[in-house]
């Protein structure tokens, strides 16, 4: 490996003292900052770049900015004691800080590690979608985020925005052409239960609308008059059509993990949901004898009875029916009574 050494004076005993680096059999230039500003450039070839800024902490900020005007294109390796590590800063635009109470093999490691990343980023090009994305360090991950010192508007190849913007302009057919790759890192349930990219969101599932940014539900024209459990576990059901869920994870899902009651809470709050949704869609979150439960908003106006036979059925047979009132009780006196 050919190491270009930037240090103000020869260092003995160092692991990154000139000798050392030969010791580790790497070809090695060794010169002053000074040294590196009155060298023409272009004239300096290296795989590394170490600076020792151990006994000038002033090297570390301006190293990048002179190996990069003196045209090297190398991963910058940075010397510090201890006492300088308090300093590290981003800004410096370095690979890697070594402290210089690092033994040979993790020098070794370091400076092998920053050669071959950096050799990784440059093998690749812009013109890989797949590839830009570990390629370049400093891709922005936001969706529609702009190219350092791009015009406004103008985003990151295969970005979120440039895949929508492009099946916007293509219209319904390439719209339809180009929704497969856009939508593949969506999980299934969102592709039609959500209306808006963003939290807080909209949930739409039969007849009904469900707004989180003003925590209202409606159902038709009809406004349901919710506590905020009712809301969160309506919501929950929205989201997830036609899936069916025990009450353990309903219970894990709606209330959290901080919750400490019984799995009946949920069927409580169930039957409070099923009462304020009416006859409309009240049989729409169907009982799953010994499972637990599963929404189906199109589900036909006779199975309402059915999903309550159902249920006092379960309600024989499951172990939860076992819990003393206090259970219960308690499960339902915590609850929140905050209208949505």
């Amino acid at each position: 490996m050919r190491i270009l050494h930037i240090c103000p004076a020869p260092r003995l005993g160092s692991p990154l003292a000139p000798e050392s680096l030969q010791y580790l059999g790497h070809r090695l230039e060794r010169m002053s900052l000074e040294q590196l500003h009155s060298t023409d450039a272009g004239s300096l070839t290296a795989d590394v770049v170490v600076a020792d800024a151990c006994l000038d902490l002033s090297v570390a900020p301006t190293i990048a900015e002179a190996v990069v005007q003196k045209g090297l294109s190398a991963p910058i390796v940075v010397v510090l004691s201890e006492g300088g590590l308090a300093t590290a800063s981003a800004r410096w635009n370095v690979s890697d800080i070594v402290l210089t109470t690092a033994g040979p093999a993790e020098v070794e490691a370091r400076l092998r590690l920053a050669r071959d990343r950096h050799t990784s980023f440059g093998r690749h090009t812009s013109s890989d979608r797949h590839t830009s994305v570990t390629a370049a360090p400093n891709r922005p991950t936001a969706p529609g985020a702009a190219w350092p010192g791009s015009a406004a508007g103008a985003t990151w190849p295969g970005s979120r925005a440039d895949d929508r913007s492009a099946a916007v302009s293509a219209g319904p057919a390439g719209a339809a052409a180009d929704a497969s790759p856009w939508e593949a890192d969506v999980p299934p349930w969102e592709g039609g239960g959500r209306t808006g990219e963003d939290e807080p969101m909209v949930v739409i599932s039969g007849g009904l609308r469900i707004d989180e940014t003003a925590f209202t539900a409606h159902l038709g024209r009809r406004s349901l008059d919710l506590t905020y459990r009712e809301f969160a576990l309506l919501k929950f059901f929205a989201m997830h059509p036609e899936r069916v869920f025990t009450r353990d994870e309903i219970l894990l899902s709606v209330w959290g993990e901080d919750y400490y009651g019984g799995t009946r809470t949920v069927d409580v709050h169930v039957r409070r949901v099923r009462a304020k949704l009416g006859k409309d869609l009240e049989n729409a979150i169907h009982t799953v004898r010994n499972v637990g439960y599963r929404f189906s908003p199109d589900s036909p106006v006779g199975d309402a009875a059915d999903a309550e036979g159902t249920e006092e059925a379960e309600g024989t047979q499951e172990p939860e029916t076992t819990e003393t009132p206090h259970d219960t009780s308690e499960a339902e006196s915590n609850e929140e009574d905050v209208k949505v």
